[in-house]
């Protein structure tokens, strides 16, 4: 598996999911601030990515959105949950601090859906979590407020 893995990172192609697993966790374990620069080549140029707040078309505005998380971010890592490659789809799920200058750090949980190419490039990837719930839980007695209102209002 080890020489899939090889090739891949060569070819700048995703093949296996321990190559997806070796790009993320590179990614965001480089003392609290990511560096996109190596699995950036693995994204195709009209890559589509969407989260819960944005949507972004192009290689050049994804790693612009990149680099502004970057900046934004006083610390951000993320642990890998569980991983699939289906065919030419890859499930991630995933848990992630991030850190802002002002307040305590907040854990998201989350997961991601990455479409692949015949080539092996990522062509989409959809992440999808929530953003808010996630930051307001570690913001003192606001959390439970807004927990209590979700229940009340939609649960």
């Amino acid at each position: 598996m080890m020489q899939i893995v090889k090739e891949d990172i060569q070819a700048q192609a995703i093949r296996c999911i321990e190559t997806v697993n070796l790009l993320w966790s590179q990614t965001y374990n480089t003392d609290g601030k990511p560096d996109w620069s190596h699995i950036l080549p693995f994204y195709d140029d009209t890559i589509l990515f969407r989260d819960s707040i944005q949507e972004i078309k192009g290689k050049d505005e994804f790693k612009a959105m990149t680099e502004r998380l970057t900046k934004r971010s006083s610390d951000l890592k993320m642990n890998l949950i569980h991983s699939q490659l289906l065919v030419n789809i890859v499930f991630i799920e995933w848990e992630m601090t991030i850190g802002f200058k002002k307040y305590p750090n907040s854990l998201l949980y989350g997961a991601s859906r990455l479409t692949l190419n015949e080539s092996g490039k990522i062509i989409e990837q959809r992440d999808y979590y929530d953003l808010w719930g996630d930051i307001f839980d570690n913001i003192p007695r606001f959390g439970k407020a807004y927990r209590r209102f979700m229940k009340k209002k939609f649960g």
